[in-house]
C-alpha cells in the first residue's frame, strides 16, 4: 500500500506558475513510477505526465509538453509538478498516481494502482 497526499493547488490568473506536490508514505517510493492526472468538471481524467523510478525519465501529455515539468525527490518521497505559463483550461483538480508495473507511456488511469486525493487548480482569465 501506498499513500499519497497532494498540495500546492490554488488560484492564478492565466500565465502565472503553480507547484504541486506529491508526499508518499508506506511501500518504497523509488519501486513506483509517478504520474500526475488531472479532471476538469464534467471531463474524464486526463493523464498529464509521469516519471521513471529513478526519475532519469519524463513523459509529458502534448497539451501541458514544454510548460510543465515533472520531477522526484526519492530521498523524501515526494514528486513535484512544476506548472508555468498556466492557460485557463489548465483549470483541473490534479492528482499524482504510482505505478508498480507500467511504463511512464502509460497514460491510462487504470494503469495506476494508488492515488492522491487531488489538489484543485484554478486559473482565470
Amino acid at each position: 500500500q501506498v499513500q499519497l497526499v497532494d498540495a500546492g493547488g490554488g488560484l492564478v490568473q492565466a500565465g502565472g506558475s503553480l507547484r504541486l506536490s506529491c508526499a508518499a508514505s508506506g511501500r518504497t517510493f523509488s519501486n513506483y513510477v509517478v504520474g500526475w492526472f488531472r479532471q476538469a468538471p464534467g471531463k474524464e481524467r486526463e493523464f498529464v505526465a509521469a516519471i521513471s523510478r529513478s526519475g532519469g525519465s519524463t513523459y509529458y501529455a502534448d497539451s501541458v509538453k514544454g510548460r510543465f515539468a515533472i520531477s522526484r525527490d526519492n530521498a523524501k518521497n515526494t514528486a513535484y509538478l512544476q506548472m508555468n505559463s498556466l492557460k485557463p483550461e489548465d483549470t483541473a483538480v490534479y492528482y499524482c498516481a504510482t505505478s508498480f508495473s507500467r511504463p511512464i507511456t502509460a497514460t491510462g488511469a487504470d494503469e495506476y494502482r494508488f492515488w492522491g486525493q487531488g489538489t484543485q487548480v484554478t486559473v482565470s482569465s
